[in-house]
This record gives C-alpha cells, sequence and structure tokens, in this order.
C-alpha cells in the first residue's frame, strides 16, 4: 500500500470534508482516506496497482474541488532520438507517471520540457524513466548558459561526418565489385565472380563489416526500442540493412558449399549504401537543424566576455559573469554593454537594434536605463548594474525565444499521433508485402528486395521535423525583428485573427501629454503666457501640468516666483504670482470664478474634436489664454492599423477616456469601432463580448490595467516598453514600441504555418507514395522494382527537404 497526503483546494466546511472523503474511499484499490479541513490535507493509502493519482486527482475534481499541485516546470536535454516515434516513446513512457501534469518532447531541439508535481515526482525518477525508455537525459538548470550546448552539436557534426567518410571509403570498393562488372568495369582476376567466386564474395563482407561497425548505433538503439516494443526509425534501419547483412552472408556459405549461382544475390551493397547515404542524410539534417537555431545563436553572441568596472577608486576588467547588482560599469564608445542598468555620469547614443530592432541610436542621459548587449556609439558613461546572470532582459529574451522553440503548435498532433503508430505498421507492411510476393511465386530474393526497400524508404522524421523546425525557424525570425513569440501555440493561433483591439494610451499614443497649442488674449504673449503656465505647475505632479513645465523649458522661458499654491480637486489650481492671481484649469474652474470665455469658445471646442485638452488661464479676473495638451499619436500607429484593413482585419480601440477625445483619436489613426470610457476592470469583459461571436480577438496593451484583457484574449500583444505584468500576461512581445510590429507578427505566423503545413503535406506524400511504390506497385504493373539502395537515398532526402523548406523562412521580411 502507498501513503500519500495531498493539499486541497476549495473547501469551507465539514460537509467538504466529508464529500471528499467519500468521493475517494468508492475508489477501487483505497484502503483510508481522511481529509483534515483545518489543514486542508487529504491522506489516502491505496493499492498504485489499482489507484494513480490521476484517478484521486479525478474523483477529487468530480466532487467539485482540487488537488493543489506544486507544480515545477523543468527542461531536459535528450540524447538518442532518432526520428518522430523517439519522441512519441518518451512522452508515452513519462505520460505514464504519477504527478505528470504535462510532457513535450521536441525532436528539432532534442529537449523535452516536463510540468510535474513535486509532491509527487521527482527529477532523479524523471531522467531514470527516460533511460528505460531507451535514451538519456539531462536535466537544464536555469543558472546553464542558455541553450550552450553548441559546442556538444559541433563535436556530433564532426563524428558523424567523420562516420560518412569511413562509410564511403569501405562501401566504394562494395558498389563497385557488386554492380561495376554488370557496366563492363574491369576487375583484377583474383576478384572476377566467375573465376574466383569465393574471393569475390568474402572481399565484400571484409569490407562491409568496417561500414556496420561505424553505423552500430543504428543497430544499438534500433534493436533496443524494438525489444521494448517502441520501433523507431533506427529499427526500420537495423532490420532491414540486418536483413540485407545476413542474407549475404549465407549467399557466402552457399557460394563456399559450391553453389555459384549466389554469386549475383551477394546483397552486401544494398546494406553498407542504405548505411552509408542514411549517415549522409543524418549529416545534412544536423548541419540544417543546426541553422534553424542561429537566432538563439546570434543572440548568445550579442552579450562581451568581460567589463570594466570602478571599485574604490580603481578601474579593473572582470568576468562578465562575476559582475553583481550595485557594481558601477564604464562602457567607452564602441564597446557592449555588459549587463542591464542605470546611467549615473555621461551622456551617449546607445545602439539597441539587435535586441529591439529599432534602427536609429537611443540617447542615453543620466537616470536613462541600459539595456545589456546593445552598443555604445559616442560617449564614454559610467552606470550601475540593476541586473545581471539570467535576469538580463538579453537572458529573458533568449529563454522566451528557447521555450517558443521546445513547444508544440496545435497542427502537430495530427503528425503525432501518426509517427506513434507508423515504424510498427511499416514493419507490418514490410512483412506483408515481402511474403505476399513469395506466396505469389517470386524468388527469395525478390522478396527481401520489397522487405528491405519497404523498411528503408519509410521516414517518421519528416513528419516529426516538419512543425518543430518551422517554428524554431519562425519565433527566431520573429526575434530577430523584435517580435518575441512565447510559443508554438501562440504562433500558430495568431495567423486566425479577426479583430484586433488596441489600448489607447501608451499603445496607440505616446503615452506622454505634449503641448499642441497655446492660445493667447491680447496684450500677454505666447511666451508670457507659458512662463506664469509652467510658473504654476512646477510644483504640480499632474501629468498635463508635467507637460507645460517641460514646454516651458524648451521654449526656455524664464519662471517666476509663486508666493501662494492652492490646488482645487477635479478643476485646477489657483495661485499668486507677481502679486497676480492666475487660475489654471477646466472650464468648471472658469464657471466657478466667473470667468468670461466666450470668445474663445469655438476655438476651445475645436481643440476638444481633435483630442486635445483645453487648459485655460485667467489673471486677474480675465481670461489670458488656452494652452493644449494632448497625448500625440505615434508616428507609426496610422500606418499598422491601415495596413491591418489592408489584411482584412478588424480593428477596435479602447479606453478610460471620454467619448470625444477616444473620437477625436480613433479618426486621427483610422479607427471606427471606439469603446470608450472603460473602467480597467472592465476591459477583459469587453474583450470577452467580442469573442463571443466566434472570431480570434488579439488585444494590444502596455500598462497593469491591460494585463487581464491580455489574458483574456486569444492572443495577448505587449509593447515591450510597457510593464512587467502586462508582458508576463502577453502571448507576444513588441520590443520596441512600434505598431507596425503588429502585423508583422500576424504575417509571420501566417507565413510560418503555410510553411508547417507544406512540410506535412510533403512528408505525408512522401511516404503515402513511397511506400506502395517500394511495395512493389509499379511492378505489378509492369513498371521498375525500387532498389534498396534507391529506397535508403529516397528516405534520407525526405528530412532534409523538410528542413530546407523551413529554412527557406530565414527569407522572412515584413511586407511595407
Amino acid at each position: 500500500m502507498k501513503k500519500e497526503v495531498f493539499l486541497i483546494e476549495g473547501m469551507t466546511c465539514a460537509s467538504c470534508a466529508q464529500t471528499i472523503e467519500k468521493a475517494t474511499k468508492k475508489l477501487k484499490g483505497v484502503e483510508f482516506s481522511s481529509v483534515n479541513l483545518t489543514t486542508e490535507k487529504l491522506t489516502i493509502s491505496f493499492d498504485e496497482n489499482q489507484v494513480s493519482f490521476t484517478d484521486i486527482k479525478k474523483s477529487v475534481d468530480n466532487a467539485g474541488y482540487t488537488i493543489s499541485t506544486s507544480k515545477i516546470k523543468a527542461s531536459y536535454s535528450i540524447t538518442g532520438m532518432t526520428c518522430a516515434s523517439c519522441a512519441q516513446t518518451i512522452e508515452k513512457y513519462i505520460n505514464k507517471l504519477d504527478g505528470i501534469v504535462s510532457v513535450s518532447v521536441n525532436l528539432a531541439t532534442e529537449k523535452m520540457s516536463v510540468d510535474y508535481n513535486s509532491s509527487l515526482l521527482s527529477n532523479e525518477i524523471i531522467i531514470a524513466t527516460v533511460k528505460n525508455a531507451g535514451y538519456s537525459a539531462k536535466k537544464i538548470n536555469s543558472e546553464e548558459k542558455v541553450n550552450d550546448t553548441s559546442e556538444m552539436k559541433e563535436k556530433e557534426i564532426k563524428l558523424v561526418w567523420k562516420k560518412f567518410v569511413w562509410s564511403a571509403i569501405f562501401t566504394l570498393p562494395v558498389l563497385y565489385l557488386a554492380v561495376g562488372h554488370m557496366f563492363g568495369f574491369p576487375l583484377p582476376e583474383i576478384l572476377d565472380p566467375m573465376k574466383n567466386p569465393q574471393i569475390f564474395a568474402m572481399t565484400q563482407l571484409i569490407f562491409t563489416i568496417p561500414v556496420i561497425v561505424l553505423g552500430n548505433s543504428y543497430y544499438r538503439i534500433g534493436f533496443k526500442t524494438l525489444v521494448r516494443l517502441h520501433p523507431n526509425m533506427d529499427s526500420l534501419i537495423a532490420l532491414g540493412t540486418s536483413a540485407a547483412f545476413l542474407y549475404g552472408i549465407f549467399a557466402t556459405i552457399m557460394i563456399a558449399k559450391g553453389d555459384y549461382s549466389y554469386t549475383n544475390e551477394l546483397y552486401f551493397e544494398a546494406a553498407a549504401v542504405i548505411l552509408t547515404l542514411i549517415t549522409l542524410g543524418k549529416y545534412l539534417e544536423l548541419l540544417s537543424k543546426g541553422k534553424t537555431s542561429e537566432a538563439i545563436k546570434k543572440l548568445m553572441g550579442l552579450a562581451p566576455k568581460t567589463a570594466l568596472i570602478i571599485k574604490n577608486g580603481i578601474e579593473k576588467i572582470i568576468p562578465i559573469e562575476e559582475v553583481e547588482v550595485g557594481d558601477i560599469l564604464i562602457v567607452k564608445p564602441g564597446d557592449k554593454m555588459p549587463v542591464d542598468g542605470v546611467v549615473i555620469e555621461g551622456v551617449t547614443s546607445v545602439d539597441e537594434s539587435m535586441l529591439t530592432g529599432e534602427s536609429l541610436p537611443v540617447e542615453k542621459n543620466v537616470g536613462n536605463s541600459i539595456i545589456g548587449a546593445s552598443i555604445n556609439k559616442n560617449g564614454t558613461i559610467q552606470y550601475k548594474a540593476t541586473k545581471v546572470g539570467t535576469d538580463t532582459a538579453l537572458s529573458q529574451i533568449i529563454k522566451l525565444v528557447e521555450d517558443a522553440q521546445g513547444s508544440k503548435a496545435p497542427i502537430a498532433k495530427l503528425a503525432d499521433i501518426i509517427s506513434g503508430y507508423f515504424v510498427p505498421v511499416v514493419i507490418a507492411l514490410a512483412v506483408i508485402s515481402g511474403g505476399a510476393w513469395y506466396i505469389a511465386g517470386q524468388s527469395g530474393v525478390f522478396a527481401l528486395t520489397i522487405f528491405i526497400s519497404v523498411l528503408v524508404i519509410a521516414c517518421p522524421c519528416a513528419l516529426g521535423l516538419a512543425t518543430p523546425t518551422a517554428i524554431m525557424v519562425g519565433t527566431g525570425k520573429g526575434a530577430e525583428n523584435g517580435v518575441l513569440i512565447k510559443s508554438g501555440v501562440a504562433l500558430e493561433t495568431t495567423h486566425q485573427i479577426k479583430t484586433i483591439v488596441f489600448d489607447k494610451t501608451g499603445t496607440i499614443t505616446e503615452g506622454k501629454p505634449k503641448v499642441t497649442d497655446v492660445i493667447v488674449v491680447d496684450p500677454i504673449s505666447k511666451d508670457e503666457l507659458l512662463s506664469f503656465a509652467a510658473s504654476a505647475e512646477k510644483g504640480s505632479e499632474h501629468p498635463l501640468g508635467e507637460s507645460i513645465v517641460k514646454e516651458a523649458e524648451f521654449a526656455k522661458v524664464t519662471l517666476k516666483k509663486v508666493s501662494k499654491f492652492k490646488a482645487i480637486p477635479g478643476h485646477g489650481i489657483e495661485v499668486q504670482i507677481e502679486n497676480k492671481t492666475l487660475l489654471l484649469g477646466n472650464k468648471k474652474l472658469m464657471d466657478k470664478n466667473n470667468i468670461n470665455q466666450e470668445y474663445l469658445s469655438d476655438t476651445s471646442d475645436k481643440l476638444a474634436t481633435e483630442g486635445k485638452t483645453p487648459m485655460y488661464i485667467a489673471i486677474e479676473g480675465q481670461l489670458a489664454g488656452i494652452i493644449a495638451v494632448a497625448d500625440t499619436v505615434k508616428s507609426s500607429s496610422l500606418n499598422a492599423i491601415n495596413k491591418l484593413h489592408k489584411m482584412g482585419i478588424e480593428v477596435a480601440m479602447i479606453t478610460g477616456d471620454n467619448k470625444q477625445t477616444a473620437l477625436a483619436i480613433a479618426k486621427q489613426v483610422g479607427i471606427e469601432r471606439v469603446l470608450s470610457e472603460v473602467l480597467p476592470e472592465d476591459k477583459a469583459s469587453e474583450v470577452k463580448n467580442l469573442q463571443k461571436n466566434g472570431k480570434k480577438v488579439a488585444m494590444v496593451g502596455d500598462g497593469i490595467n491591460d494585463a487581464p484583457a491580455l489574458a483574456q484574449a486569444d492572443i495577448g500583444i505587449a509593447i515591450g516598453s510597457g510593464t512587467d505584468v502586462a508582458i508576463e500576461s502577453a502571448d507576444i512581445v513588441l520590443m520596441r514600441s512600434d505598431l507596425m510590429d503588429v502585423p508583422t507578427a500576424i504575417e509571420l505566423s501566417k507565413k510560418t504555418i503555410r510553411n508547417i503545413k507544406e512540410n506535412l503535406f510533403w512528408a505525408f506524400a512522401y511516404n503515402t507514395l513511397g511506400i506502395p511504390v517500394a511495395m512493389g506497385l509499379l511492378f505489378l504493373f509492369g513498371g521498375p522494382l525500387l532498389s534498396p539502395i534507391i529506397a535508403g537515398a529516397a528516405m534520407s532526402f525526405s528530412s532534409v527537404s523538410v528542413l530546407l523548406n523551413a529554412l527557406r523562412l530565414k527569407k522572412f521580411k515584413p511586407s511595407k
């Protein structure tokens, strides 16, 4: 009996505890079940041969409560996989473990992502289970350098290339001996099959053995998985080439006994050539796989290896790993910023294009933030480190991209299901077709040819690589363009978007109010009015007041001394300047103080319809003018929304602002659907209403108040300059505040999904056409019989072709 303790969520009274006890006790194999309401724990003893964690969880769920799981997300690098069937096998083994929430094995990245309940499972059990499945797993710790496996991959590529070269060296003589005399190529008398058949056969055997030894991994893995009833691509290769090799040995023995009819039926060349071609295919596949992850390599290569810091007045160079939060770093022109931080001394411009996609350098002054790995252009600065190691923006970007590349898209499910049954079905077809031809009266050699051809032409690899390779290239390409797509699901869903809802402030607009108009009443001048207004607002923290002060600083007007200051909530302020009473605020403030605004009323209304906020200034009871302030529209907003309209996507705007201002902004950027005066907590409800029509809805926002709506939308898109909460809630993060990246994300999604569909089509088409041909369909109607050597070459090419097609995505460029 096994005893476990689980935390229960949702209980409110003793009746709840009784309900859970009754529900779990009904399970066959449960010996004891007790729920403690105070500690909210379920203690249960059960026979694990009859009851699983899943059964207990389902029972508690059905009772209306939840087992609280201490969920851990872990990543593992997997070695030993060769095809989609391998990934399927590992997933099946891991899914059988109690406490597994989800598992996903990515063939292209050779990584496994596991969500599991730490109270039921451990890292050691997961690694041991992978080993039992016939593969090796190593946990990837967050402290380790992200995706730092390039050295290992390079070694693997070199090893496979070496194996191919040596295989080819030994295979060419076998091939020459086997087919050369058929084409009249000269052979030494000692190797002539007509004069020395035994030496002819033994020479081929001697040259084939090294090729078999070099390809030992196909047999080691292939037969191991076959014995465990989870055959993979290696099993097909092992069975096919073993059959050819063993038949060759049998033929050699028959020749030694004097039956020279076997001289032309040795089949050694089939085994040797198939292994050599498949090793070449494996090499090309590894090269192509390496190119799919170039985006990660580029990102990793951005960070400098050392940093120049200053401590106790002494400058010294240290490894970047030794930089600590709070260290003061010195960066000279042309150098890279080692980590994230804030400027404390100096002025410069910084190239952040490698991280944000923004081509223009960004000016940096004291107080401005620095992104690690960006390039210092022209000034020497000192800045304080705020984030180091895996906390830096670059590390977080790499992790986001890596997680996305390791995830699966829903479109991959069909390929996964087929891959799970693929190899056993192929083995069955090989046996049936070979046997059928033999029973139909064909020779044993003919039946063997059919058997081997069917085994080696089938390729689950193409199916397994179709989706992850395209996702790897697509998400990598997105990162290069400043668009971080967090998962395969997000990448796939984005191309189905029919409605996009934009938050107004900080998304469509800059989020920083600016003075747009200064209207004066004679005899006061614009500079004088600005001076009075800025002097009055100098002590204000209101965003509109700050914008007036900034405008005055820009205009270089002299500020006046304020003797009295009084804030009037909801109206404005009243101040004393140079013994004059000044009122600054909205129309309500003017009405309250009986200030005549009649001669500026039309101007005020016009400014309001343009989305501007008019602020009235009265001096000594007389209207002196209006200063209009507006949150200006981003330069990219109009172009982005026009582009989305051309793509057939409905665009809406959501804001807490009043209807008049909202309509004015919407008119500027060409949005017809406006949701105004929406409270922050109601934004998610508005998105939900749009989803009721069955359309896929995306939400674009940047603030904390946008987070619920971002989470509610089918796709949440956060502006990179926004808050951490918004970015965390989103599916896609735009590294720069350019809304043109929204249509870019949709275009990238469409092209990636089209690429995946192409890959899946060719993978399915290849196997649908290839296997019947290998089974002798053409021969049945008077055509040729497929050679196992051609079948092996075709199998290798199918995987490489899928990878090459995925690599076409690297040419992606956003349309203008």
